[in-house]
């Protein structure tokens, strides 16, 4: 059951952006390789970013994201989680941060934090 679910994610997201991508890893279709593509009039625009996704065994039922928390629940998919890790590019979350100075940039200097995220991107990203 799981593996059918997983295979038809899988094809749903081959089928539906051109924003984000994924593919097995190996054959193991509990180890995908996801790619998105910085949102327009973001930082982050244009450059590629790899997104390296294990999948649990009792996937839907559990998933450890921090960005969704408490807000999962089984009849999300992984396409919805890469769309939420693309709005976060475009839309983050300084209530919860994991680097604290940049959310703070994110909140009281937003043209600062743009900068450094431009910077960073061009370092890190493809």
């Amino acid at each position: 059951m799981v593996s059918k679910r997983i295979l038809k994610e899988l094809k749903s997201i081959e089928d539906a952006s051109r924003c984000y991508s994924a593919t097995i890893v190996n054959d193991d279709i509990f180890h995908w390789e996801a790619s998105i593509i910085g949102p327009d009039d973001s930082p982050y625009e244009g450059r590629v970013y790899r997104l390296d996704i294990r999948i649990p065994s009792n996937f839907p039922i559990t998933i450890c994201i921090d960005i969704l928390q408490s807000q999962w629940n089984s009849i999300w998919s992984i396409e919805k989680i890469l769309l939420a890790i693309i709005s976060l590019l475009t839309d983050a979350n300084s209530d919860d941060p994991y680097n604290a100075r940049a959310a703070l940039y994110y909140r009281e200097d937003r043209q600062k934090f743009d900068e450094i995220a431009r910077s960073w991107t061009k370092k890190y990203s493809m």
